[in-house]
């Protein structure tokens, strides 16, 4: 968030100042915009009326310098170098921190190979000072260097201005996008009101099972409840069979005379 603060205090304060610049002072407000260290963002600048008039003129090349940085990478600089101003070292600089975050928007793998061909650079020593010091250091993107991989792993990368008709694609792609996270939410709720209606069922089941289970325990206990009757009456009459007998058997038996 400081960046950004810091980024936006930056523009705004060239803002103002191309409200007073014309001809040789645009382009050297201009110049002086391509090669500050801590500015990424050129479109206001690009709008500003004072910026536009050099259109035509015998500075017009400053204004497709200032295009350029706003939208295009080192890779555009070397085909067009011979319309253009020639770069000093901090623009050069710019030009490929710039150039870094347009390749970081595109892949969140980029390999070192890319990287060098992309930048001019000769040796991996050389690139990962860049990516080090003059990428991740000034917050323009964060990541990590795998040297084994060769590669630069993208975790975060600050965006660009938009180009001319990129505003037009990103509203129809996130109008895309609303259409079918629209349709996805139908069809997640569907498929709730469906687990919701699957889940009631299983909770008349669950009940119906429960109740049958209910009632075979209770018929099961009153069951056993009447054996358990019977088996007493059972006993109780074997008990009075067996006395009998006894009192039977005792009657039978021959008497002793007492002398």
């Amino acid at each position: 968030m400081e960046v950004e603060q810091k980024q936006a205090d930056l523009v705004q304060q060239f803002v103002l100042l191309a409200g007073s610049a014309r001809g040789r002072a645009a382009v050297e407000l201009i110049t002086h915009a391509t090669s500050h260290p801590q500015l990424f963002a050129f479109s206001e600048l690009l709008s500003s009326p004072h910026i536009a008039e050099l259109k035509g003129t015998e500075h017009s090349s400053a204004l497709d310098l200032l295009r350029l940085f706003a939208h295009g990478t080192w890779s555009d600089y070397k085909n067009n170098a011979q319309v253009l101003p020639q770069l000093d070292p901090q623009q050069v600089l710019k030009l490929k921190q710039l150039t870094v975050m347009t390749l970081a928007e595109t892949a969140k793998v980029l390999p070192y190979d890319l990287l060098m061909q992309q930048l001019d650079i000769s040796n991996v020593r050389e690139l990962e000072d860049l990516l080090i010091n003059d990428c991740m250091y000034s917050g323009i993107v964060r990541g990590k260097l795998d040297q084994r991989r060769r590669c630069f792993e993208v975790q975060f990368a600050a965006g660009r201005d938009l180009r001319p008709g990129q505003l037009d694609n990103m509203i129809s792609t996130l109008a895309n996008w609303l259409g079918s996270s629209d349709n996805l939410l139908l069809t997640i709720q569907e498929k709730i009101k469906w687990a919701d209606s699957m889940s009631e069922q299983d909770r008349r089941h669950k009940k119906e099972v429960e109740d049958k289970a209910e009632d075979m325990r209770k018929s099961i206990k009153a069951e056993m409840e009447m054996r358990g009757q019977q088996d007493v009456v059972y006993s109780e009459a074997g008990a009075l069979g067996a006395l009998v007998m006894d009192y039977e058997e005792d009657r039978s038996r021959p008497k002793r005379r007492c002398l």
